[in-house]
């Protein structure tokens, strides 16, 4: 028996180490997947189109997002570039029974959680701002005036963490990896039941 896949909300503010969890944690979780998100802005250093995102110019981006129906299950500005999910591919994974990790900002969780019921969302936060910051730092790809937008940009997405089902700390990556994982473990227990009440699929 092949159950749905569940779709899965990762968001957090720059700095926040979601790419790091992401990399320590889909290899290592079978059936889950991660969404190619469409996007505006340039490829960073090691970034490959297809993999990482769908690098396309703004006029491919509006095509998507204005052709009916909606190309696009959610779409948002940030810092100046937009973003996009592909409803044809979050559809056709969930079908094939895969769970789906989307990773998107405040904006976008909210218009999918307008959309969907079946959506399970989890907000990552750095241990504090001065934490947040430095990595920022560390990164060295921005800009001075493009590092403060971020920052500035940080502090009203903390202040959205609430709105999410859960919540968890970067205070310590190991931990943070285990939390994250076991979040994916548990919906999996709670959502994946044939019609007997037995949980099915959980690990695959």
């Amino acid at each position: 028996m092949i159950t749905k896949g569940q779709l899965f909300i990762l968001s957090g503010p720059s700095g926040s180490g979601k790419s790091t969890l992401m990399r320590q944690v889909l290899p290592n979780l079978p059936g889950l997947a991660f969404s190619v998100s469409h996007t505006t802005r340039q490829a960073r250093p090691g970034e490959r189109d297809g993999v990482h995102y769908h690098f396309v110019d703004s006029a491919t981006f509006l095509a998507l997002r204005d052709q009916q129906p909606p190309g696009f299950l959610e779409w948002a500005e940030v810092h100046g570039n937009l973003y996009g999910t592909s409803v044809a591919e979050i559809e056709e994974k969930i079908r094939q029974g895969v769970d789906i990790l989307l990773d998107i900002d405040v904006q976008g969780a909210r218009q999918v959680l307008r959309q969907r019921s079946d959506v399970v969302s989890i907000f990552l936060c750095p241990p504090s701002l001065e934490v947040m910051a430095e990595r920022l730092r560390r990164r060295a790809t921005e800009a001075e005036s493009s590092f403060d937008l971020r920052l500035e940009n940080a502090r009203k997405e903390l202040a959205c963490a609430s709105e999410y089902t859960y919540l968890l700390v970067n205070d310590r990556l190991e931990t943070a990896v285990e939390g994250f994982r076991s979040i994916i473990i548990a919906e999996r227990l709670r959502h994946r039941r044939n019609p007997d009440g037995q949980t099915v699929h959980l690990l695959r």
